[in-house]
C-alpha cells in the first residue's frame, strides 16, 4: 500500500489539476455563448443571399454560370477547419477522419489549413497541405473569409482546382457536433431547394412563418426579363452574388466551428473534472485506509511492549 505522504502528494496534484480543468470549462462556456451568438447574427443575412440566388436560378435553368459548370478531373482544394489546441475530445481526430475516409487522391488534393491540429493529421495521413493560416481560426473576421474567397475563386478561374470543399464540424447543440464535408464550388441547382412552381424553398419558410413573399419582386423580374432577355442580366447579378455566399458560407462554417470546439472542449473538461473528483474521493479513502492502519499498527506495538513489561 503507498505510504500516507505518497497519497497526500497526489490528492494535491489531482486538486490542482481540477481547478485547471474548472477554469478551462468556464472559458469555452464563455467563448461558446459568443459563438452562438455570432451564428444566429449571420443567418439572416445567409437566408438574404440563398433566396436571392434561388429566385434568379428558378427562371434560368439553362443559364451557363462558371460557378454552375460540370465537375473535371482536375485537383481539389479542400478548406479544414479545426482549432490550433487540443484538450476537445475527439473534435480534431473527427475531422481528420472525415476528410481522409472522403476517398480524396492524395495527389490531386490541396489542403487549406485552418487549425493546426486538423493540418498535423492529414499531413500524417499523407495529405500536401498547400495553404496554412491557422491564426486565423482564433478569431475569424469577415474580411478573412472575403480573402480566402478571392484566392480560391483566382486559382478556379485560372483552372489550377476544379472542385472547393470545405470540412468543419457543425453545431447542432451542446452535446451534438456533426463532422460535415461540404461541397462549395462548382454549385449545382439541386444545392438549392426550387420547386416548379420557381417558388424557392426559403420564399415558402418566409410565407408561412412571417407572411412575407418576394412575388412582387418576381413579377418585376419577369417584366423586365422579358425587355432584358437579350442581355442576359442574371449573369452579371450571379457572379456579383455567389461569391459573396460563397464567403458566407465559410464564415458561418467558421462559427459553426468555434462553436463546436468549444462545446467540445466544455465537455471534454467538465468530464475532466469529474473524474479528478472521483480520483480525490478514491486517494481519500486510501489515505483514510493507510492512517488507519498506521495507527493499528501503533496501538498493536503500544499493547505488545506494555505486555513485554509485565
Amino acid at each position: 500500500m503507498p505510504s500516507m505522504r505518497s497519497i497526500k502528494r497526489r490528492k494535491e496534484s489531482v486538486q490542482s489539476t481540477q481547478q485547471i480543468t474548472k477554469a478551462m470549462k468556464l472559458v469555452a462556456t464563455v467563448k461558446l455563448q459568443k459563438a452562438r451568438a455570432g451564428v444566429e447574427a449571420n443567418a439572416p443575412y445567409f437566408e438574404a443571399l440563398y433566396k436571392t440566388i434561388c429566385s434568379i436560378l428558378s427562371k434560368t435553368w439553362d443559364l451557363d454560370n462558371r460557378f454552375l459548370k460540370k465537375d473535371g478531373d482536375g485537383k481539389k482544394a479542400v478548406l479544414v477547419m479545426s482549432s490550433n489546441r487540443g484538450l476537445a475530445g475527439g473534435y480534431n481526430t473527427n475531422i481528420v477522419k472525415l476528410v481522409d475516409s472522403y476517398g480524396f487522391d492524395k495527389e490531386k488534393t490541396l489542403i487549406y489549413g485552418l487549425g493546426r491540429k486538423g493540418i498535423e493529421g492529414l499531413r500524417r495521413k499523407g495529405y500536401n497541405v498547400d495553404w496554412d493560416e491557422s491564426d486565423i481560426i482564433n478569431a475569424p473576421l469577415y474580411n478573412d473569409c472575403i480573402a480566402i474567397t478571392k484566392n480560391l475563386m483566382e486559382r478556379f478561374d485560372s483552372g489550377e482546382i476544379d472542385e472547393i470543399y470545405v470540412a468543419y464540424t457543425d453545431f447542432q447543440n451542446t452535446v451534438t457536433h456533426v463532422p460535415t464535408l461540404r461541397k462549395i464550388i462548382p454549385l449545382s441547382k439541386e444545392d438549392f431547394q426550387v420547386d416548379g412552381s420557381g417558388e424557392s424553398e426559403a420564399d415558402q419558410n418566409l410565407q408561412m412563418n412571417y407572411g412575407m413573399s418576394s412575388s412582387g419582386i418576381e413579377r418585376d423580374m419577369v417584366i423586365f426579363g422579358a425587355v432584358m432577355d437579350h442581355y442576359h442580366p442574371e449573369v452579371k447579378i450571379l457572379n456579383e452574388i455567389i461569391p459573396k455566399y460563397i464567403t458566407n458560407i465559410i464564415y458561418g462554417a467558421f462559427l459553426e466551428a468555434i462553436a463546436s470546439e468549444n462545446a467540445a472542449r466544455m465537455q471534454a473538461m467538465d468530464s475532466a473534472t469529474e473524474n479528478a473528483q472521483d480520483m480525490i474521493s478514491s486517494l481519500e479513502l486510501q489515505y483514510n485506509r493507510a492512517r488507519q492502519g498506521s495507527i493499528t499498527q501503533e496501538l498493536t506495538e503500544i499493547v505488545a511492549g506494555a505486555e513485554a513489561l509485565t
